[in-house]
C-alpha cells in the first residue's frame, strides 16, 4: 500500500480582503483520482483548495487558500509519502500588494501589479527524494512540447496533458506523457472514467514497478 499525496481543485490570491485571483478548477478530478487510489487499497491525503465537491470520506484532507499554503503543505506532508499527483491548479500570479480595506470604484483604470507564486509541483520535484511525481499541464498552445518541457522542469514522473474545456466540466480527454517523450495513454469520458485509466498507470508504471525494485 502507499501513501499518496493529491494536490486538487484551485487557489486564491487576494486582491484586498473581498476580492481574489483564481480559476474554474472544480477539484472533481482531484476528487475521483482520490477514488481511484482508495479503490486500489492505498492511502491518500489531498490537500486542497476552495472547492464545492465532497472529497472521499476515507482520504485525510488538507484544506488551504493560497498558492503558498498549498506549498507549505505540501513540503509538511511530502516526505511521508510515496508519491504526488499534482492535479491542482494553483494560481500562477499573485499582487505585488495586497490592499488591507476593500479597493473603491474611483471611475479610473485599476493598475495591479502581479508576481509569480511559486510553483508547487517543481518544489517537490526539486526536493523528492525516493518519491514518484505525476503533473498535470493544461495547455492551449503546442500542447505536448509544452507539456513535455514542464515535465522535465519540475522532474516528473509522467505528465497528464489536458485543455482549458476540462476546467469545471464532467467529462475530459487526456494524454499521458513518459519522459521520453511518448504518449503512453490516451483516455476521454467522464472524469471518473478517466482517473481510472490515469491511476492504472500510475500503479502499472510507478508503484508496482518500484515494489519489485525494492
Amino acid at each position: 500500500m502507499a501513501r499518496i499525496l493529491i494536490t486538487s481543485g484551485p487557489t486564491r490570491q487576494y486582491l484586498d480582503p473581498v476580492r481574489y485571483l483564481t480559476n474554474a478548477s472544480s477539484g472533481r478530478m482531484g476528487r475521483a483520482l482520490a477514488e481511484s487510489a482508495l479503490a486500489a487499497g492505498h492511502h491518500v491525503v489531498i490537500v486542497s483548495g476552495p472547492v464545492d465537491v465532497d472529497y472521499p470520506a476515507a482520504a485525510e484532507v488538507v484544506p488551504v487558500v493560497s498558492t503558498e499554503e498549498m506549498l507549505a503543505a505540501c513540503r509538511r506532508l511530502f516526505s511521508e509519502c510515496d508519491g504526488l499527483i499534482g492535479v491542482a491548479a494553483p494560481c500562477d500570479y499573485r499582487p505585488m500588494k495586497v490592499a488591507p480595506g476593500k479597493i473603491s470604484k474611483t471611475g479610473e483604470p485599476l493598475v495591479l501589479q502581479l508576481i509569480e507564486t511559486p510553483d508547487v509541483v517543481a518544489t517537490m520535484g526539486a526536493e523528492k527524494q525516493h518519491q514518484w511525481l505525476v503533473g498535470f499541464a493544461l495547455e492551449t498552445d503546442d500542447h505536448r512540447l509544452r507539456a513535455l518541457a514542464k515535465l522535465e522542469k519540475k522532474s516528473c514522473d509522467l505528465m497528464v496533458l489536458n485543455g482549458p474545456q476540462a476546467m469545471h466540466a464532467l467529462d475530459t480527454s487526456v494524454e499521458i506523457i513518459d519522459p521520453s517523450g511518448a504518449v503512453i495513454g490516451s483516455l476521454a469520458g467522464t472524469k471518473e472514467a478517466v482517473a481510472d485509466g490515469i491511476f492504472r498507470v500510475v500503479q502499472e508504471r510507478l508503484i508496482e514497478s518500484r515494489a519489485k525494485v525494492k
